[in-house]
C-alpha cells in the first residue's frame, strides 16, 4: 500500500531470507508454514487454538498461541507477516500488528483483496502491504490437512498496484516461488472479479448441484459417479469457509451469479421451446477447451519488465492478462 521508497535501490532484491510469520494455521496457513520451513526459510506461526499449535510443535514445527509475544518477534526480526484466517476475523490480528509490529511487511492468503485492503487501512493506515492468493486447496481443514506439496505448481496472485513497493512487492512473490508456485501479478479489483467467477461461483454451482442431487433421493446418490463427484466437491468444504470467502466478495458474485442465471434460464428455454441445450453446452465446451489449452505445457514467464523500473507495475498487470506469469 505504500509508494516506493526513495531509500531502497529500484533495482535491489529484497532480503529473501528474512523470516516468516504466518497468522492462522488451518490448511493454507499450516501448510506454508510447512513448506517454508521444510525449505529452510525461517518460519514461525500463531493459531488461537492450542490444540492446532500442539500438533504443529509435536510436528516439528515452530507455533504458539501467544500472539502479542509472536508480533513481537516478527517486529524484532522483520519477519514478513502473512494474515492466514478467513478474512471475517482479520480485524483484530490487524490492529495488534499495528500496535506491536507496526513496521513488518504484510501479505496474506486470503481469497479476497479488496476487502482485506479496506480493513488494513482501516486499523492500520499506512501500513506495508502486498496481498497474495495462493489458487490451491482442499475441500479439508485444519492441521491435519496441512501438505508442504499443496502450492507446487500453483497460480499464486501477487496485488500489483500503481504504488506498490518493488521490494516487498519482490519479498512476497519470493515467498510464493519458495513454496512451489507461480506468480500472477494482479490489481485487487481485477483479482476479485476472477475469482468470483472461477472460485467463489463454483461454491454455489457445487452446492446447488449436490441439494439438487440429493434432494431427488438415495438412488440417485448411489448412482452418482464422476461427474457429480467432481461438481460437487468444493460443497464438501466447511459451509463457514466457503461463506465468509463468498460474501467478502458479494458485489463480484453477484454480477457472476446474475450472468450464470441468465444463461441457465436461457438454456431452460431453448430446452423447453426448441429441445436442445446446444448454446449453453457448445459455450462451456469452448471455454474449457480454452482453458485446458492454456494450461498444456509450462506457461509463458513475464518478460521484459523489472520491479522498480518506471511503469513496472503496470507492465506486469497487462502481460499477466495474456496468460504470463512471474517466475523471478
Amino acid at each position: 500500500m505504500t509508494a516506493d521508497s526513495s531509500s531502497r535501490s529500484a533495482h535491489g532484491s529484497p532480503a529473501l531470507a528474512t523470516p516468516v510469520c504466518v497468522l492462522g494455521l488451518g490448511l493454507i496457513g499450516g501448510s506454508l508454514l510447512r513448506v517454508l520451513h521444510d525449505a529452510g526459510r525461517s518460519a514461525f506461526g500463531y493459531n488461537r487454538s492450542s490444540e492446532t499449535v500442539d500438533a504443529a510443535t509435536a510436528d516439528g514445527y515452530d507455533a504458539s498461541t501467544d500472539l502479542v509475544a509472536t508480533l513481537r518477534r516478527a517486529a524484532e526480526s522483520d519477519a514478513t507477516v502473512v494474515l492466514a484466517t478467513p478474512v471475517t476475523t482479520i480485524e483484530p490480528l490487524v490492529s495488534a500488528i499495528a500496535e506491536h509490529a507496526p513496521g513488518v511487511l504484510i501479505t496474506d492468503v486470503i481469497s479476497v483483496k479488496q476487502q482485506v485492503e479496506k480493513v488494513i487501512g482501516a486499523r492500520h493506515p499506512g501500513a506495508r502491504y502486498v496481498g497474495g492468493h495462493p489458487m490451491a486447496g482442499t475441500s479439508r481443514s485444519g492441521w491435519s490437512a496441512t501438505d508442504p506439496t499443496l502450492f507446487t505448481g500453483a497460480m499464486w496472485a501477487v496485488t500489483t498496484t500503481d504504488h506498490t513497493d518493488a521490494d516487498d512487492w519482490r519479498t512476497v512473490a519470493s515467498i510464493a516461488r519458495l513454496a512451489g508456485s507461480l506468480v500472477v501479478p494482479v490489481a485487487p479489483d481485477a483479482h476479485d472479479r476472477a475469482v468470483a467467477a472461477i472460485s467463489h461461483m463454483p461454491h454455489l454451482t457445487a452446492a446447488a448441484t449436490a441439494a439438487v442431487g440429493a434432494g431427488e433421493s438415495d438412488l440417485a446418490l448411489r448412482l452418482a459417479a464422476g461427474s457429480f463427484r467432481d461438481g460437487t466437491r468444493v460443497a464438501g468444504t466447511a459451509p463457514a469457509l466457503q461463506r465468509a470467502m463468498i460474501e467478502a466478495n458479494g458485489v463480484a458474485v453477484l454480477n457472476v451469479l446474475s450472468e450464470t442465471i441468465d444463461r441457465l434460464i436461457a438454456a431452460r428455454d431453448e430446452l423447453r421451446d426448441h429441445g436442445t441445450v446446444e448454446v449453453l453446452v457448445d459455450d462451456g465446451h469452448r471455454a474449457r477447451t480454452a482453458y485446458e489449452r492454456l494450461h498444456a505445457g509450462d506457461p509463458e514467464p513475464i518478460t521484459g519488465v523489472t520491479p522498480g523500473e518506471p511503469g513496472w507495475q503496470e507492465e506486469m498487470r497487462r502481460q499477466a492478462h495474456t496468460g504470463r506469469v512471474w517466475v523471478g
